[in-house]
């Protein structure tokens, strides 16, 4: 076989990849994609720099990637070197004075900065701030109930307000905007502490996002767990609020989060396996797709998304 053959051959395969990718490409084009960065992925030198490879390969197709981060592993590493005892209540991280100095150090110092860093390898695109900037993010504190009283978590904040003007400067002027979840305080001029996967659903309607992804560590939501693997690919918003009381602790959040934004604009909400190399790529550019898909009510169907 001659050299140019083989390179036709070789080439092909690389060709179909694109052209599948068309519709997708022409569905997504200038569509703002909020994408929670967490899991594996954010412990993983391979699959950090894949996720930041495929970021800025959104960029230059045209979406207008957002990312929101946590940082459960690193924040509970520095907590054990500064000798505070981590807790968790109601699947959240009890968050003392102590403990919000670190975690504010943690998201805004370290994890931030690394992740903008690994996006900035690409060109000058990533931009970090942190939810207390610009009131972007605004909370009060959060209590929730243990078999049914209130219970104190210290300065873990609910959500009150998302003020998006600086996140729309940034995707105006060709950046992706890095967010930390840190919110300001509404009422007592402290910071909060925001679970990532409620800060980055807020974040997804406030935007009017096409799409929310969330980067976790499983394939996606299962039908029946632990009694089986199979992964629910699709399901709408009423089917989810059904499942919601049966999911684990870790689970919960993220499909929690999968729901509000589904049913406050975004077109579609999507759990994705971070574990998997250029996970974001598949999912949103490829026919088969992986991970779970939440969609509103009135796609119930299958119309297209």
């Amino acid at each position: 076989m001659s050299t140019g053959t083989t390179r036709k051959h070789t080439a092909l395969p690389k060709a179909k990849i694109l052209i599948e990718a068309l519709p997708w490409l022409t569905r997504h084009h200038g569509k703002i994609v909020v994408i929670k960065f967490g899991g594996n992925a954010m412990v993983d030198e391979e699959l950090k720099a894949a996720f930041a490879q495929d970021v800025v390969f959104l960029r230059h197709a045209g979406l207008r990637p957002v990312v929101v981060h946590g940082g459960g592993p690193q924040i509970s590493a520095a907590l054990d070197r500064h000798g505070i005892a981590t807790e968790f209540k109601a699947g959240l991280r009890v968050t003392t004075e102590d403990a919000m100095d670190v975690v504010r150090m943690v998201l805004a110092g370290q994890v931030q900065r690394e992740l903008v860093g690994l996006l900035n390898q690409h060109g000058p695109f990533a931009v970090g701030i942190t939810g207390e900037d610009a009131h972007t993010i605004t909370a009060t504190r959060h209590q929730p109930r243990i078999d049914g009283r209130r219970v104190d978590i210290g300065r873990v904040g609910e959500i009150t307000e998302i003020d998006t003007g600086a996140i729309e400067a940034l995707l105006a002027d060709g950046r992706i905007p890095v967010i930390s979840s840190i919110a300001r305080s509404q009422d007592d001029g402290h910071v909060y502490n925001v679970n990532a996967d409620t800060a980055a659903a807020a974040l997804a309607a406030a935007l009017g996002a096409e799409t929310l992804m969330v980067l976790t560590d499983v394939e996606g939501l299962y039908v029946d767990w632990p009694n089986s693997d199979e992964v629910i690919s699709r399901l709408t918003a009423s089917q989810l609020e059904k499942l919601l009381p049966e999911l684990s602790s870790g689970m919960a959040p993220k499909m929690e989060g999968c729901l509000f934004a589904v049913r406050n604009g975004v077109t579609t909400a999507r759990v994705i396996d971070g574990r998997v190399q250029h996970s974001i790529l598949l999912e949103i550019f490829t026919d088969e797709g992986i991970g779970t898909m939440v969609v509103p009510d009135e796609f119930a169907q299958g119309a297209s998304v």
